[in-house]
């Protein structure tokens, strides 16, 4: 009862109040908060504290940056949601404050489309190499299966484009990559896409620094050939997995293309079938089936593995 108490105090206040739904339609930063409720920063930041303290808002640190949104793992997530929804949706004073929040969703989408149109020419050169994405992605969602996933993380998210194919099969998703340019886009891709469930965070794939055992399904898409110690970064990934939760590795197999590594900072020129399998071996988790997806001049395959203690599903 005393941690109902505290939220319902925490959110009587109409500033609180204001916050708490703009919250709830994307992750905000102080200054964009100021932007929108046209108050001091000391002002916002105080009250964001208090919402925070609550357990009605989540903070998320991103480099020099902190963001804000609605809490969705606390034990008082459900109350903030239940608040956010009683709000009336013809309150003039919401209607002002999501107009001007749709004002810097477009802001973001345009920063992240000027970034994404200039790298451009290297992406499609390397797509050109190899099948169409969307014959990966269907072949991704076949190797999942049609189990509902409560939790789901995609290390290395890049754009957000593995979150965004996995959303409809997924109660919470997230996203971590070490490129702030890169997580601009995957926000903004998310936001316009009304994927509330999934969230981005800035953070390094040798050092997750995220809670054990927390996740039922994990991807490195087009990840592991960027990484100095790949079978680190497995190791990594297996600790965040509960028991017979799944991970999925989707890189090229070995292969020739030298230019890669010169041109596009690939650390390896693609993955012996065995290589994958004997890293997640050693991060105890039992290695399965892979799946292999020809066409050009490279080969993508996808390992998959499950954490040992369960059943093959």
């Amino acid at each position: 009862m005393e941690l109902l108490l505290q939220g319902l105090r925490a959110a009587a206040e109409p500033t609180r109040l204001r916050l708490l739904a703009l919250c709830a339609h994307a992750e905000l930063t102080v200054t964009e908060l100021t932007q929108i409720l046209g108050q001091s920063q000391p002002r916002v930041s105080r009250h964001l504290k208090l919402l925070c303290d609550a357990g009605l808002l989540e903070r998320h640190r991103e480099g020099t940056w902190a963001y804000y949104r609605l809490a969705d793992t606390s034990e008082c997530a459900h109350l903030a949601r239940t608040l956010v929804d009683l709000v009336p949706a013809c309150d003039d004073a919401l209607a002002r404050d999501l107009s001007r929040l749709d004002a810097i969703k477009q802001t973001r989408a345009a920063a992240a489309a000027d970034y994404f149109r200039a790298n451009a020419e290297r992406w499609d050169e390397i797509r050109s190499l190899y099948l169409p994405e969307d014959e990966v992605e269907a072949a991704l969602l076949g190797a999942i299966g049609d189990k509902p996933i409560n939790d789901f993380l995609d290390i290395g998210t890049g754009t957000g484009r593995i979150l965004e194919v996995l959303a409809p099969r997924i109660s919470r998703g997230t996203g971590i990559d070490l490129s702030h340019e890169m997580l601009q886009i995957a926000r903004a891709r998310l936001e316009e896409a009304g994927h509330r469930h999934c969230q981005v965070r800035h953070g390094d794939m040798y050092n997750l620094q995220l809670p054990g055992a927390e996740f039922d399904v994990v991807v490195l898409h087009q990840v592991l050939h960027y990484a100095e110690k790949p079978g680190a970064v497995i190791n990594e990934a297996a600790q965040t997995l509960r028991s017979g939760g799944k991970l999925l590795v989707v890189d090229f197999a070995a292969h020739d293309q030298e230019f890669l590594r010169g041109e596009h900072q690939h650390r390896w020129l693609g993955f012996e079938r065995e290589q994958i399998r004997g890293w997640c071996t050693d991060a105890q988790l039992r290695a399965g089936e892979t799946v292999e997806l020809a066409g050009g001049r490279l080969t993508v395959v996808i390992w998959l593995a499950e954490r040992e203690g369960d059943a093959p599903s």
